[in-house]
């Protein structure tokens, strides 16, 4: 506040107190008169000042009562709007709840209208069927009139009740009787399928034992002409091991004689565990030694 009045003070007195006053000449005026002078100015300063403090003043006591003029009006705008506000949501709730209401209303009366739409449209079925069961009771009444005449004439019964109970235990006789016959039916049906079934089964396993049968008869008889070729290839076997055998023999023998004879002419002992082949092989020692004996004579008789 001090900074603002020092504002205001140099502002406004700058150019209303300070005076200037005409120049005059300080060699005519003694020192009390010029003393007297500067003290009327001062005088006329400070009731200047005093002035415009007290016409501050005034605009300051005036510019506090509007202020405080101006924060009750906001105070008394703002409960205002505080409470038109408070206005608003509620006049809004309370729409809200009207609307919310009325849907509810209405769409309870709708309810109400397909309720009522609906049990008239029971009500006319309802209406139609008892039309019907009355036309269907009059048409059944000769049935009635009929019972009554079997009554009259029938000892057995005594009442229509016993009729309808004996008709009834007919009815359901006979429908026991019905359904043991499709029983036995469904029964019947599924035996001549299993029997089928068994058939086809046991017609496909017989083909199949043809189908064996027949493969094993091809193969007997494949065994029976190779066991003919091979009693032929065995026959031969034993004829060519005979004759082997017979020329082995006869070969033993010469094989024996010629060694025999050459032990004979080396006058050397023959030993009986002497198998043919070492026979052989002393037989092709002698041939060779005798070999190389002609060839030796032979050289000798050429160098003669």
């Amino acid at each position: 506040m001090s900074v603002s009045l020092e504002e205001y003070f140099r502002t406004t007195f700058e150019d209303k107190l300070l005076v200037k006053l005409p120049e005059r000449e300080d060699e005519h005026l003694t020192p009390a008169t010029r003393l007297l002078e500067k003290r009327r100015e001062m005088t006329e300063v400070e009731q200047a000042l005093n002035a415009q403090k007290e016409e501050f003043q005034m605009k300051m006591e005036s510019i506090q009562q509007r202020r405080e003029e101006l924060e009750r009006k906001e105070f008394t705008l703002k409960e205002s709007l505080l409470k038109f506000d408070k206005f608003l949501k509620d006049n809004d709730a309370k729409k809200n709840r009207a609307v919310k209401k009325a849907n509810t209303e209405r769409d309870s009366k709708l309810q109400r209208m397909r309720e009522i739409e609906a049990l008239s449209v029971e009500s006319k079925k309802l209406q139609q069927f008892l039309e019907h069961q009355k036309v269907k009771l009059t048409k059944h009444m000769v049935f009635q009139k009929y019972m009554d005449k079997v009554l009259e004439k029938a000892d057995e019964f005594s009442e229509n009740k016993d009729a309808i109970m004996r008709y009834d235990t007919l009815v359901t006789t006979h429908q026991h009787l019905l359904d043991r016959e499709t029983d036995n039916q469904d029964k019947l049906e599924r035996e001549r399928a299993n029997l089928m079934k068994f058939m086809e089964e046991k017609n496909n396993d017989i083909m199949n034992f043809n189908n064996q049968l027949a493969n094993l008869q091809m193969q007997l008889e494949q065994a029976q002409s190779s066991a003919v070729k091979w009693e032929s290839v065995w026959t031969h076997i034993k004829n060519t091991a005979a004759r082997q055998t017979l020329l082995l023999g006869r070969i033993k023998m010469a094989t024996h004689n010629l060694f025999m004879l050459i032990n004979k002419q080396m006058k050397t002992k023959a030993e009986p565990s002497e198998s043919t082949e070492q026979q052989l092989q002393k037989i092709q020692i002698y041939i060779r030694d005798l070999t190389e004996i002609i060839q030796e004579t032979g050289r000798q008789s050429d160098t003669k």
